[in-house]
């Protein structure tokens, strides 16, 4: 398989695992709320159905990002993947959002009088689903790693908050078993708050693989150091670097002694160009522009 292929087919595996497991999930989750009359956990199964559709977008997003380049788009599509990263991240916040206005509505009016204590299916589930949702997380991280995607490492962060909402569903839940009305509806508002938190996080990873963002310090003097051994580079008179998408784009200036032959100067350029493409993966495409050294400059 070629890379691409690779990428593509490790990544709807994945996707399709989350699917299966968050319709499983939500359903269980919708089941135990209703009959356990928690709206914590009716809450939580919202934001694990939430999933399944964020799921699918991944995968429409990381299919479309897959294709090699074309006429129309000679560098490629891998922004498409960040695209797809931010439909998922404006999915949670809206999901957030709707059982916050819900829970805050609730605490505000102090409507209790329908309130029934949840019964101990909702603490079980909970348990459950942070189990579940967070082996889920680990599972998706592991490959989004793999495959250097952000549209599954997006979706992976997306099951962690799931289950970081389950386990404020969990003490919800356990604190209005308690007698502590009010505990219900307080976890739904921190549920609120960790899918929002969640959905800033994605958005904004996202946005800065789309605007052309640099890479860190730490990376750029990382090819910087490795440039100058290249054999016949002087100096690096300037390095800048690009997001696209999950892949690099790098400009170097390199000095070289002004007295080589035009075929030897190119030669160097040739080797720096592919040893930074080989020693750097996420590296897609490397410019080299080559000046004059001189020594008392």
């Amino acid at each position: 398989m070629q890379n691409s292929d690779v990428f593509a087919h490790t990544a709807n595996h994945v996707t399709t695992v989350s699917i299966v497991g968050n319709l499983l999930l939500a359903a269980f989750k919708l089941v135990a709320g209703l009959v356990a009359h928690s709206s914590a956990m009716l809450s939580d199964a919202a934001h694990s159905a939430s999933d399944v559709f964020s799921s699918i977008i991944v995968m429409i997003g990381i299919k479309v990002s897959s294709k090699e380049p074309d006429k129309d788009h000679p560098y490629g599509h891998e922004r498409l993947e960040c695209v797809a990263a931010i439909i998922l991240a404006a999915i949670l916040f809206a999901t957030g959002l709707s059982i916050g206005i819900s829970a805050l509505s609730t605490i505000i009016t102090g409507k209790y009088e329908e309130f029934v204590t949840p019964g101990a299916l909702a603490l079980i589930a909970a348990i459950v689903s942070i189990a579940i949702k967070e082996a889920m997380f680990w599972y998706t991280r592991k490959h989004a790693k793999q495959i250097d995607s952000a549209a599954l490492m997006a979706d992976a962060w997306h099951h962690r908050s799931d289950a970081l909402s389950s386990v404020g569903a969990l003490v919800g839940i356990a604190g209005a078993m308690l007698g502590f009305i009010i505990a219900d509806s307080i976890a739904s508002l921190v549920i609120c708050l960790l899918i929002i938190k969640s959905a800033y996080d994605i958005f904004k990873d996202a946005v800065d693989k789309l605007v052309d963002h640099s890479c860190d310090a730490a990376f750029e003097q990382a090819v910087t150091d490795f440039i100058l051994d290249v054999d016949g580079v002087c100096a690096v008179d300037s390095l800048r670097t690009r997001m696209f998408g999950t892949k690099i784009y790098v400009d170097v200036e390199i000095a070289l002694d002004r007295n080589l032959p035009l075929w030897r100067a190119h030669e160097i350029a040739e080797c720096v160009h592919d040893h930074v493409e080989f020693r750097f993966p996420k590296v897609k495409h490397v410019m080299v522009h080559m000046n004059p050294y001189r020594e008392a400059d």
